[in-house]
């Protein structure tokens, strides 16, 4: 991981992308430390507190979560909504305490995104929708995710030799949803050649028996033991989450202005937030699936710099950049020549005119920055 001093950090906000985490079992990284330190304090234990009042509020049970974080309580399916509100609370207040103790304003960055509750917290840092609101939504929805997980399997699907279709992945989701036993559907897509599926019941070992037909050989599938709301896939029609997301929005608050920084959206798979078209592309995020890959690329290929990653302890989108990166310099070394790939890379004015694949070999140039991490190296006191 990278280090720049505040000043350093501002400096290179033009060209730094802010990436936001999302759900996961693991969510309280460091936040303890940010309630104990006598500078970040404060403000952490004021954005947990309203977001204990509205989680309250809409769940209909006292929530405490300033006390959970201390006791190193970690999420559960049952408390799938406070780790909601936590997320998103810890993301806002990581991003205060950022422009409130140093010269650093994130809406200098060049672009935003984030990887599935990420994107609601990319969506309300860039102004377009209010923070409290910005919660609601999936709070709101939060109880009924939580309940539809019960009988879904996470499964990632992979493979070491070639990309996978991601048609013929789709075409065989609808195939065994119409067998009427189960719904199983694409939840993301990390990379060309692995992808997040999720699956009821015994789906994803039909999926299983099946994917030699149609899928690549040396294409493997691997169940995942923990249990995820299966956001992002049709599973949530069951529950009208879509439509009820939908009718949320209707109230939801907003300035009506341009995003700032401007939002890559994992569901367009485009810059395409504004002020008229947040409110359907939020509705569509309920059920569509995760498009990381197309945000790695927009960052490889547009001219970031630096990855900000905000949010408490963020693990999945920093991989993904550090897999990118080790595979670049891997077949590099193999084919070209480390040192001539990186130095053509280097060059932005050459590097804009590579074609998309190509601009992959500025991967191991891109680095990256933990924001709590960065925060607490660079405590005030």
């Amino acid at each position: 991981m990278a280090d720049f001093s505040a000043v350093e950090l501002q400096q290179r906000m033009p060209r730094t992308t802010l990436a936001f985490r999302g759900y996961n079992v693991s969510n309280l990284g460091r936040t303890a430390e940010f309630l104990a330190h006598p500078v970040y304090g404060p403000t952490f234990c004021s954005c947990l507190g309203q977001a204990s009042k509205l989680c309250s509020e809409i769940i209909g049970r006292i929530v405490a979560l300033e006390p959970r974080v201390m006791k190193g309580q970690e999420a559960t399916l049952e408390s799938y909504a406070e780790d909601v509100a936590l997320i998103l609370a810890v993301e806002q207040a990581q991003l205060i305490c950022l422009e409130r103790f140093f010269p650093v304003r994130y809406r200098d960055a060049r672009m935003s995104f984030g990887y599935s509750l990420g994107e609601i917290a990319a969506v309300a840092a860039s102004g377009v929708i209010d923070w409290e609101d910005a919660m609601r939504i999936p709070l709101s929805l939060a109880t009924d995710c939580a309940t539809l997980a019960q009988n879904v399997t996470l499964a990632v699907l992979f493979s070491r030799a070639r990309m996978i279709p991601f048609n013929a992945v789709k075409l065989l989701c609808l195939e065994i949803n119409q067998e009427g036993a189960g719904v199983i559907g694409m939840s993301a897509k990390l990379a060309p050649n692995s992808l997040l599926l999720m699956g009821q019941g015994t789906t994803i070992d039909r999926f299983k028996e099946r994917m030699g037909e149609t899928l690549p050989e040396q294409t493997h599938l691997r169940k995942n033991n923990n249990v995820f709301p299966p956001m992002h896939t049709p599973i949530v029609w069951e529950r009208a989450i879509s439509n009820r997301a939908g009718v949320l929005l209707h109230t939801l608050r907003g300035p009506f202005a341009p995003p700032d920084p401007p939002v890559f959206s994992l569901v367009t798979s485009r810059m395409d937030y504004t002020a008229l078209t947040a409110r359907d592309i939020l509705q569509r995020w309920t059920d569509h699936p995760q498009m990381l890959w197309d945000a790695v690329q927009e960052t490889v290929s547009g001219g970031t710099e630096v990855v900000l990653h905000v949010g408490p302890a963020p693990n999945l989108i920093p991989a993904t950049y550090k897999r990118v990166s080790d595979n670049v310099q891997a077949a590099a070394r193999q084919r070209f020549g480390l040192r001539a790939v990186q130095a053509v890379a280097r060059q932005s004015w050459l590097s804009a005119l590579l074609p998309e694949g190509a601009a992959l070999l500025r991967a191991p140039l891109i680095q990256q920055i933990i924001l709590e991490d960065w925060l607490l190296s660079h405590s005030p006191t």
